[in-house]
Parts: C-alpha cells; sequence; structure tokens
C-alpha cells in the first residue's frame, strides 16, 4: 500500500523500501462498449427478455429471478440470523436488476430461497426464487433478479425450506438512463479489521437514515483493501503503532513471513472475507446499500502484481493464489463480473494452474507465460454501470494486468537520498516509469504500466463512447502527483537537494505513473471530453484536486476533477511517520506536524508552522507552483467521500472522523472531525475545470 503503513521488518528492495520503511450497463465482453450489450439484449420498454435475462445471469454465475413464476418458500419465514452469519448483501444494480448475496452457515441444508419486496413488511412481494448452495462455493449464493422498477428501493431476504430467515437487507435499483435527477453515492476503501474499527460506516448510516429520502444514497463504490490478507496474530505483536492487533482470523494453511501471516489456500481467502463480514459495521452497511465493488492489491497479495508475489524484495510465481483469491473475492462480492472460462450458475469453476516462473514478457509488461494468463483472465472486474442520465461509472483494475514498478527493484537503489527519506528528484521517477536507463537499469524497458494494453483501450473507448454527463472513472489508485519543494530548503538544515527542481515521494499508484496518466490526459483532451472525475482510494488518505498531465514548471492544463477517499480503518502515511519517523531527524518539523502543509503549501510553510504555530503565516508562504492541482489533503484522514452528481456540478463531501482504534458504542459511530465539500460546476468543451472548497463542519487544520 502507498505509504499507508511502514513495515520495518519488510526488507525489499529498490526505492519503494524507502517508502514503507521510512449497468442497464455492464461491459462483460471485456473489449466492446457496453451499448452493444443493451441492443443485444434490450427488449420491450428497453428491458432484456426472460431468455436475454438468463444468459446475462449465466455470464456472472448469478441464478437468475424474473418476475413472481419462480419457485416460493413452503414455509412462512422467520428470523434466525444465526444460520446467516456472514448477513446479506446486494450488488452491481441497473435499472431494472440486481445481485443478491447471502451466505448459509449450516451445510446440512442444500436450497435457499429468497423474496423480493416493495415494502421491509413483506406483503407486497415481486419476487421470489430458490437457489441451491454447496460447498463448491462455501455455501454462498448468488441470485440476480430482474423485472425491477428503476430508481426503486426494495427489501429482500433469504430463507431455509423450513422458512428459518436471514436478516432482512434493502436494496436499491439504479435510475433509469434517461432519469435526470441528481445522483448521490459513497466511495470507501481500505477497512483493516485487525488493526481497526469500522465506525466510518455505523456514521454512514446515522446520517443516510436521517437524510431525506431525496438526499440518500442509492449505492457505495468499494475501491479496495476490502480485506487485508497480511494479518497479524496477537502472540506475534500485540499492536501495531498504537493500535491493538485483534485476533480475527486464523489460517489453517496460511504462511508466516516474519511477524505476519498470508492466506495460501482457498479456504484459508474465504476464511478472512468471512472474519471481515462478522463485523457488525460492515455487515449493516452491505445490508443497507449495493455495494459496487473492486478489488485493489489486498484482496490478493500486499505488492502482487499479475499473478506473482515479492515478499523480501523477490519476486515469486503465485497463479494457484491469485486464482484461490478471485474466486474467494467472486464468493463473497456480488458484482457483475465476468468468468471467461466458466459457464456454471453457481460455482466459479476455476481454471487449472501451477505456480509457474514467469520469465518472457510482452511489450507492455504482461506475463506470457499461460499460467499467469489463465490466473488473472479467471475472473474480470473491469466494467461499466450507468446510474441515471449523468453518470457513467467505469471500474478498471489496477493490479491484474500491471507491469512490475522498476522502483521494486534492486537497481534502483542508487537513486536513495538517505537525507531525504521517500523524496526523489521528479526527474528521476519519470525516467524510471518511462523506462530509461537510470541508476543500475543499463537497458530500456517498457513504460510502467497500471491498466495493461487491452483494458486501457476498453478504458479510452468508454471514455469516448459516454454521453453521460460525468465520466467517473473508479480507479482503486490516487492519480494526484505528491511532491514537495526540497529546493526552497534554507542553507544549513541538512545535505543540499541534488534534484533539478522538485522532488516526488516514491510510491506505486498512478501519482508516479507519469507516462500512462499522461496518455489518458492527453486523450481526454484531445477528443474533448468533459465532465471526467475520479475516484480513488489504497493512500490512506483524504485528497481532492485536479486532474493535470504535468505540473509546474511543465504547462498545467487540468482535464478533469480527483479525488481520493480516507481509509475505513488501515493506518495512514501521517501515523506512520508519527511512530517511525526520528524525532531528532533535521526534517522532522515537514514529514510529521507538517506533511499536510509540505504536500500542499512547501517547505517554507512547513519551517514557519514549526516555528511560530500560526497556520495564516504558514500559508502566506505557500508555494503557488508546488501543487496547483491539489485543494485538500490529510495524510491521516479516516472516513469516507460522498458524491453528489447532476445536470450543471459535480460535489465531493469529504466525512472526517477520529483514527478508529477501537468500536465506538455510539449509535452515530462516534464524533467527526470535519466534513468539506468540493464543487466543480460543469464545463465546456475548450474549458478548464476549476474547483471550489467549503469547510461545512469542524477544523480540518492543515489541510488546506
Amino acid at each position: 500500500m502507498y505509504a499507508a503503513a511502514p513495515r520495518p521488518h519488510e526488507q525489499v528492495g529498490g526505492i519503494f523500501a524507502n517508502l514503507i520503511n521510512g449497468v442497464v450497463n455492464v461491459s462483460i465482453s471485456g473489449s466492446k462498449r457496453n451499448r452493444n450489450c443493451e441492443s443485444e439484449v434490450a427488449g420491450k420498454e428497453g428491458l432484456p427478455s426472460r431468455r436475454s435475462f438468463l444468459r446475462i445471469a449465466a455470464a456472472i454465475g448469478a441464478v437468475g429471478a424474473w418476475g413472481r413464476a419462480a419457485d416460493r418458500p413452503p414455509a412462512k419465514w422467520k428470523e434466525r440470523r444465526e444460520l446467516f452469519p456472514e448477513g446479506v448483501a446486494s450488488g452491481d444494480p441497473d435499472h431494472h436488476s440486481v445481485i443478491l448475496w447471502t451466505r448459509l452457515g449450516d451445510p446440512k441444508i442444500s436450497k435457499l430461497y429468497v423474496e423480493v419486496a416493495e415494502d421491509e413488511h413483506f406483503t407486497h412481494i415481486v419476487s421470489s426464487a430458490s437457489t441451491p448452495v454447496s460447498a463448491a462455493a462455501d455455501w454462498t449464493c448468488r441470485v440476480l433478479v430482474g423485472g425491477l422498477k428503476p430508481a426503486h428501493v426494495y427489501s429482500f431476504r433469504f430463507m431455509t425450506p423450513d422458512g428459518s430467515g436471514s436478516r432482512v437487507g434493502r436494496t436499491i435499483t439504479a435510475p433509469d438512463p434517461g432519469d435526470s435527477r441528481a445522483v448521490r453515492f459513497a466511495f470507501v476503501s481500505c477497512q483493516n479489521a485487525n488493526q481497526g474499527a469500522q465506525n466510518a460506516y455505523r456514521r454512514m448510516i446515522y446520517e443516510d437514515e436521517r437524510a431525506p429520502e431525496n438526499e440518500r444514497l442509492g449505492f457505495v463504490l468499494h475501491l479496495g483493501d476490502f480485506i487485508y490478507e497480511l494479518v497479524w496474530y496477537p502472540e506475534d505483536r500485540k499492536t501495531y503503532y498504537d493500535r491493538r492487533i485483534r485476533d480475527i482470523v486464523r489460517y489453517a494453511h496460511g504462511e508466516k513471513i516474519d511477524d505476519f501471516h498470508i492466506p495460501t489456500t482457498l479456504d484459508d481467502y474465504r476464511a478472512v472475507y468471512k472474519a471481515y463480514l462478522h463485523d457488525p459495521d460492515l455487515q449493516d452497511a452491505r445490508a443497507r446499500w449495493p455495494f459496487v465493488p473492486m478489488w485493489d492489491n489486498h484482496e490478493f497479495s500486499w505488492q502482487g502484481f499479475q499473478g506473482m508475489q515479492r515478499f523480501s524484495g523477490k519476486v515469486r510465481p503465485a497463479q494457484t493464489r491469485k486464482v484461490f483469491a478471485n474466486q474467494a473475492f467472486f464468493e463473497f462480492q456480488p458484482a457483475r463480473m465476468a468468468r471467461p472460462s466458466s459457464k456454471s450458475l453457481e460455482t466459479f469453476d476455476p481454471p487449472a494452474v501451477k505456480d509457474t516462473p514467469v520469465t518472457k514478457f510482452d511489450q507492455h509488461g504482461l506475463g506470457e507465460e499461460p499460467n499467469n494468463l489463465a490466473a488473472i483472465n479467471s475472473l474480470r472486474g473491469y466494467r461499466t454501470l450507468r446510474w441515471g442520465k449523468h453518470v457513467d461509472l467505469i471500474i478498471t483494475d489496477q493490479r491484474s494486468y500491471a507491469s512490475d514498478y522498476r522502483g521494486n527493484l534492486p537497481q534502483s537503489d542508487p537513486l536513495d537520498i538517505p537525507e531525504f527519506p521517500g523524496l526523489y528528484p521528479e526527474e528521476d521517477l519519470y525516467a524510471l516509469d518511462a523506462g530509461q536507463p537510470i541508476a543500475d537499469f543499463k537497458e530500456a524497458a517498457p513504460p510502467w504500466t497500471f491498466l495493461g494494453a487491452t483494458q486501457k483501450a476498453w478504458f479510452l473507448d468508454q471514455l469516448r463512447a459516454s454521453r453521460a454527463t460525468w465520466k467517473i472513472w473508479g480507479n482503486t489508485v490516487a492519480t494526484l502527483e505528491m511532491r514537495a519543494d526540497p529546493q526552497n530548503l534554507p542553507e544549513g538544515i541538512t545535505k543540499k537537494w541534488r534534484g533539478a527542481g522538485y522532488a516526488a515521494f516514491a510510491g506505486i499508484d498512478f501519482g508516479n505513473a507519469f507516462s500512462e496518466r499522461g496518455e489518458i490526459c492527453d486523450f481526454i483532451e484531445q477528443h474533448g471530453i468533459t465532465g471526467f472525475a475520479v475516484l480513488s482510494g489504497d493512500r490512506h488518505s483524504f485528497w481532492a484536486g485536479l486532474e493535470a498531465t504535468a505540473l509546474p514548471p511543465k504547462e498545467f492544463k487540468p482535464v478533469g476533477l480527483a479525488f481520493v477517499t480516507g481509509s475505513i480503518s488501515a493506518p495512514g502515511g501521517l501515523e506512520a511517520r508519527e511512530h517511525t519517523f526520528p524525532k531528532n531527524h533535521p526534517l522532522h518539523a515537514l514529514f510529521v506536524p507538517g506533511f499536510n502543509l509540505l504536500l500542499k503549501h512547501g517547505v517554507r510553510s512547513c519551517l514557519e508552522y514549526a516555528r511560530s504555530g500560526d497556520v495564516a503565516k504558514a500559508r502566506e508562504l505557500s508555494n503557488p507552483d508546488l501543487a496547483p492541482h491539489v485543494s485538500f489533503v490529510d495524510m491521516g484522514g479516516h472516513g469516507y467521500g460522498v458524491v453528489r452528481a447532476a445536470s450543471d456540478s459535480l460535489e465531493t463531501e469529504f466525512v472526517g472522523i477520529p483514527r478508529p482504534l477501537e468500536r465506538s458504542e455510539r449509535p452515530d459511530g462516534g464524533p467527526i472531525t470535519y466534513r468539506v465539500r468540493s464543487r466543480a460546476n460543469l464545463w465546456a468543451k475548450g474549458e478548464r475545470p476549476k474547483l471550489k472548497l467549503e469547510v461545512i463542519e469542524g477544523d480540518p487544520k492543515l489541510s488546506i
């Protein structure tokens, strides 16, 4: 993860070591615009026929329920939550259907019933069906319910043949693609139940229950790290910083690396999902809203890419574990994800793979070894979701097709500057990203890619074809560059900065993927695309700003908006530095108390704040060329973001909460630290987006 939780025990090669140590629309074809899917399945009034609907259900591995013609339960429902210990969930709604999910805790039962109603008392049941459950899918089930009304709230529940029932869930269908009403939804990421509490979900539920109907959330976009596969056991490590280690799961077949444990089998990956879903606040959130999920790295492996893992600086084949990770995600996350190798309605049907070294890569850094390709293609996560007239949500996978980052390799070690931990001359990271010979890299390499060639072509096609007001990119890793201006440090504080100008922070996200990010921004500029916005997670911090190819002294030409949500509970970069950055280091004032100031305003502001404690005086010394793309940054932020997309504007609200060391027993999940809102009016072709920030509540302190 991006500077979120430095692990001093983990010795890895390369510059990244310094950072961690110091729909109607669902595109299941992969390459063609989802409107092809619309024309293929559309029937009367724009809805698919029953036959076409069942084909869609089969493609995403769900039992199809269309109308009231299916099985009715033989017994009356009576709640028995203990038989459904992971609760209920729904996901990936479009304007006439949604996927419903549960897991049965009794292996003696092989059949469940599901009911969908227009009221919470189930006096008006609109659909019912039976669905098989079995050990092959760990007793989970997925039901795609169709023939529903658009923009409608439904209640649903599961039950066994004798009427023993799950809790009642609530779900919401998407508005019709022509619906012009504003859209509201939340976006979240990075919940670590091993190290923190999920109070943000309780706050979200509390506020949504009390909101006017037209201001309630339509869905929750989960941008990855739903689980953390790295698990510490209390006997190995009692605390992480000042956080209590919770004994949430034990891997039956796991592998211990240093003082943490990782999963090695399908049952291990399943076990960590079940442990997380026993959290009451997460379970309540999944029962209240449909989730739209995408994995990041921890659903498979911390420093993994494609079908490979990296530990202690060494890459090792892990195709079997990649398939296990994909299967567990499929079983526990209701989403319209394609499985090219399977035709089953109920089970994942994993491809047979072996852990085989990957030694040959194509011109984009994709490992061509057959087991690697089979593993990463066992579940295709990238897809689109249409929400009314104003939102096309385009979701991409940043891990399965990514090339290896050269900053992870020991050949990058000569770029380290010990006096400036985690900082590198911007021009060095540009060269590293572009594949140029630098440091101990003697030969050129392809530019770094997160998306890979096929997914990137698909993504750009989605952008170009979208007619929604707002084209929102659901990207699990942040796109806003993190940089500082050590060239402005007064003489005598530390060694003179060796760079030509600005410094960039090392890290594996789109902030340092200069070539690919520039390619996307240039495409948007060339095609006159407006209403482009990026929503991200992974950084464990809040960011709001403008998306651009480059920053000063190069020409700054914003083409869109960019927002990063703070983590639900995982430790962040500021917390890490509070506990690990040496107090006697000459740059302590920059990296600990003034970290947010450093990123937004520069070193002069940090030094003034350290001297006087006066925030206003510190801001007066801001370097305007350092971060014209950033309007808000909180490297210690926890909480969630809320988006409101309308015909003329897009607003994003950050709801910050205190560091979630323990679960709050308050019905509102505890206090909030601040509520800030960023607003941008829709810009016309040829215009530049502008972002206005407003503090609604609380005090964001050094974040603005």
